[in-house]
C-alpha cells in the first residue's frame, strides 16, 4: 500500500472513486507479500501490483467490476482455478485479494493516515475482509498507539478485540490477516480482519563514512532502511560524501548508538553495519550493541574486516568481557561470500546477508536447492 499512497491520495482529494486491490492473505510461493496493493483509477490507469504480473488482468477487471457495484470482494486466486493459466499463478502460489472501493465517502480518514506515514507517525489501518453479515465487510478501524480510534468495524466488542492485536502488529512493523468470532470473539471464527501496520521505516546504522558506507547507505535505502551513516571525523561525514543517506551524522560510534537506544529509536527491525574497522570506534560500538537487551537488540550487527583484523577484533571484546553468546551475535566477517572486489559489490554482499537473516535464507544458489524458495510459508 506504502508504494501507490501518493497516486491514490491524489486521486482521493480529487473526490474520485479508486478500486483498491490488497494481497491479504498468501500461501506457497506467492511473489507479493500481504499489503501489497493495486489501484484501478477513474481513468482506468493501474498503478501498483499485487502478483509481478501474473493476476494483475484478472484483478484489474475485479476492481472495475466493484468500484461500479461498490461491493467489496474477497477473491483467491492460485493454480487450483479451472483457468490457472489465465488467472492464476503459475509459480505455484496462492492468495487472497480484498479488493475495494475507495474514495472521500467511504474511506474518510485517509489524509490523516497518509500523513502520519508521510510523517513517520505509527498508524494501523485494520479492514474486515470476510464476514457473515455483508454490510460489516469493508468496515475500517484506524488506530494509533496514543489517541481514541477512528471508525469502526461493526460493534464495539470487535474493535476492542482488534484493538490491541492491531497495535501489536503496529510495534513490529507488520501486516497480516486476523480471524475472530462474527463478533470479536477471540474462539470462533467468521469475520476475518487485515491489518496494516504503517511503522516507521527500519533504520539501518552506517558506522564509518568510508567509500564502502557510501555503497551501503545507497542499497539501504533501496531496501526500504531510513539510513544513517555516523562517524566522528567531520572532514568525512558530510552529506556531499554520502546522498544515498537519509542523516549523516557525527558523534562517535558507541556514543551515538548509546544515546539513539536510550531515545528509543533502536528496535529489533534496525540493523548495524559497522565498517570502520579501527579498533578504537569499532570495539566500544561492538560492546555497546552486543550487549544491548533483546528487544532493543539489532536484528544484524555485521562488522567489516579482514579475516586477521577479525580475529584481533573478537580478542579485544573478549577482553572486555563479552562472552560467547554475545559474540555469536556478530556477524564478522561482514556479508556473504560472493567474490565481492567495489564498495558496490561488497555493499551487495552486506544487503544479502541481512536479507538472508531476516528471512532465514541459506545463502546457496537457488540452484542447488530443494523445496520452497520462500522461508516464511
Amino acid at each position: 500500500m506504502r508504494d501507490v499512497l501518493a497516486e491514490l491520495l491524489q486521486w482521493w482529494e480529487a473526490g474520485e472513486t479508486v478500486g483498491v486491490g490488497t494481497v491479504v492473505a498468501t500461501f506457497r510461493s506467492a511473489p507479493r507479500p500481504p499489503g501489497a496493493s493495486m489501484l484501478v483509477g477513474p481513468d482506468d490507469t493501474a498503478v501498483g501490483s499485487v502478483s509481478g504480473g501474473c493476476v494483475e488482468g484478472a484483478v484489474y477487471e475485479l476492481a472495475q467490476s466493484v468500484v461500479a457495484s461498490g461491493v467489496p470482494v474477497l477473491e483467491r486466486y492460485g493454480v487450483s482455478d479451472d483457468d490457472a493459466f489465465a488467472v492464476g499463478l503459475t509459480c505455484g502460489g496462492i492468495l487472497d485479494v480484498f479488493v475495494e472501493q475507495v474514495s472521500r465517502e467511504t474511506f474518510p480518514q485517509l489524509g490523516e493516515v497518509v500523513a502520519d506515514i508521510e510523517a513517520g507517525r505509527p498508524v494501523a489501518l485494520a479492514t474486515v475482509i470476510e464476514h457473515p453479515d455483508p454490510d460489516r465487510v469493508g468496515r475500517r478501524l484506524v488506530l494509533r498507539p496514543e489517541g481514541p480510534a477512528q471508525g469502526s468495524l461493526g460493534s464495539s466488542r470487535a474493535d476492542a478485540a482488534v484493538h490491541d492485536d492491531a497495535l501489536g502488529l503496529l510495534a513490529a512493523g507488520s501486516n497480516a490477516t486476523l480471524t475472530y468470532g462474527p463478533d470479536g470473539e477471540r474462539r470462533g471464527e467468521g469475520m476475518r480482519v487485515f491489518v496494516w501496520g504503517f511503522a516507521p521505516k527500519p533504520r539501518m546504522l552506517v558506522f564509518g563514512a568510508i567509500d564502502f558506507a557510501a555503497a551501503v547507505a545507497k542499497v539501504g535505502s533501496f531496501l526500504g532502511y531510513h539510513v544513517t551513516v555516523c562517524d566522528a571525523r567531520p572532514v568525512f561525514a558530510t552529506t556531499s560524501r554520502f546522498p544515498g543517506a537519509d542523516e549523516v551524522v557525527v558523534d562517535w560510534p558507541h556514543r551515538y548508538l548509546r544515546a539513539e537506544v536510550d531515545a528509543g529509536r533502536v528496535d529489533r527491525r534496525t540493523v548495524l553495519a559497522v565498517l570502520t574497522h579501527d579498533p578504537r570506534f569499532d570495539v566500544p560500538l561492538l560492546e555497546v550493541a552486543l550487549r544491548l537487551d533483546d528487544d532493543v537488540r539489532p536484528a544484524y550487527i555485521g562488522a567489516m574486516g579482514s579475516r586477521r583484523t577479525h580475529e584481533e577484533r573478537l580478542a579485544r571484546l573478549v577482553e572486555a568481557g563479552l562472552g560467547d553468546a554475545e559474540l555469536s551475535l556478530l556477524s564478522s566477517p561482514i556479508g556473504l561470500d560472493l567474490g565481492a572486489r567495489t564498495p558496490e559489490e561488497t555493499a551487495v554482499s552486506i544487503a544479502a546477508e541481512i536479507v538472508a537473516r531476516q528471512w532465514g535464507g541459506s545463502g546457496e544458489r537457488l540452484a542447488s536447492t530443494r523445496g520452497r524458495i520462500h522461508h516464511d510459508d
